[in-house]
């Protein structure tokens, strides 16, 4: 019941802090154990050169193949009560001969490690010999299990993630490009039948400004259904004049806009600049920056885009002087659902930025925005 209430995301933690502990305790325990057994060695070795030092006769096999079998892995210093090195076992003998600082080096390692096993000095019985010993290959292999284990617990996580985050993208997309052909197909049947009463109209003495003015209405649903049309599938980009297609766009947008709102577009002293497009779905962008900026501005202000040519891209900047977007929200407005309006599912600016950079390559993102100062969308495209 416990488990059910956790997210996924927590129960995987969960799993893995449970593994990284199991793991510390049983490598930790496992250390011990071959740490105990190793000082058992180190000690049987000093018995076995005590017998040695002190025997003369044949009796001294078991004593020479402990000296020479029962450690091999073990890595030992002897040395005097006053500190000199008297002899070494299981070193890099390489590192002896080409590093001076070696043999002190390790000598201060091992201290560190373990108490040392002291023994008289065959020579001379008043004085003891001691042997500091460090940590045999197999001993530092297990107390760095844990770490490796982490970091293989850790690199499994992250591929899960990565494929659950990729698999709810791919569910996401499926789901967009559905909504969108469904609207498109939704649109269609009142869309042909408007077209067949406008048809109907024209051959009656209707006046003729009004079936104009219905006519581009049609055209205008056609256009929106061609747009949702295009989402999911892969569109036809063209070498388009961008400057033509702004201006359009902000002619239309204007002629619905409130006598208040001022636009201009700043063209930097050209009057061709082209950039490969899909052009009813580009239209959509700068459509939904526009609206987005009108809504911004509360009927009254201005509305600039700057378009740039540089050698290998377009600069597309929208600049409003409404509102302005708080910098905790900047990170947000392009998530599918957000929106600061009382109206409105907060689709357009997602839609947008998947337009521009899924279909077209390029990038959309907020280039600068300040409370009651007004915000700035900059597309770019890739030439």
């Amino acid at each position: 019941m416990f488990l059910q209430l956790l997210n996924w995301r927590t129960g995987l933690a969960f799993i893995a802090i449970a593994i990284v502990c199991v793991s510390l305790f049983f490598s930790n325990f496992l250390a011990k154990k071959i740490a105990n057994e190793e000082k058992q060695k180190i000690e049987q070795w000093v018995e076995a050169v005590n017998e040695v030092s002190n025997s003369s006769n044949t009796q001294t096999n078991l004593s020479s193949r402990i000296l020479t079998e029962n450690n091999k892995d073990i890595p030992m210093i002897a040395v005097n009560e006053r500190d000199s090195i008297l002899d070494h076992y299981n070193l890099d003998s390489f590192k002896i001969k080409h590093d001076k600082n070696y043999l002190a080096d390790k000598l201060d390692e091992f201290k560190s490690l373990n108490k040392p096993v002291i023994w008289k000095n065959p020579f001379d019985p008043t004085q003891n010999n001691l042997l500091y010993y460090g940590e045999s290959s197999l001993l530092k292999q297990i107390r760095y299990f844990p770490i490796v284990q982490l970091v293989v617990v850790a690199l499994f996580i992250i591929v899960i993630l990565i494929a659950i985050s990729t698999r709810n993208k791919s569910t996401q997309n499926q789901v967009w490009a559905g909504m969108a052909k469904e609207t498109a197909h939704q649109l269609g049947t009142p869309i042909s039948s408007l077209e067949g009463w406008v048809e109907m109209l024209k051959q009656t003495n209707t006046a003729d400004k009004i079936v104009t003015e219905i006519g581009k209405d049609v055209e205008r649903l056609k256009l929106v259904s061609d747009r949702f049309g295009k989402i999911g599938s892969t569109p036809q980009l063209e070498e388009v004049n961008i400057i033509t297609q702004v201006e359009n766009m902000v002619t239309y947008i204007k002629r619905r806009a409130p006598n208040k709102v001022s636009f201009t577009i700043e063209k930097n002293n050209q009057e061709d600049v082209t950039a490969l497009i899909n052009a009813p779905l580009f239209d959509w962008v700068i459509e939904n920056l526009l609206k987005n900026a009108l809504d911004a501005m509360d009927g009254q202000g201005a509305i600039n885009i700057n378009i740039k040519n540089e050698a290998a891209q377009v600069l597309i900047d929208v600049s409003d002087t409404g509102k302005g977007i708080s910098k905790k929200n900047i990170a947000n407005v392009f998530k599918p659902g957000f929106t600061t309006k009382k109206r409105g599912w907060g689709l357009g600016l997602s839609l947008s930025k998947r337009i521009i950079e899924q279909y077209h390559r390029g990038e959309l993102t907020v280039k600068n925005s300040e409370l009651g100062k007004g915000t700035t969308f900059r597309i770019l495209l890739r030439k």
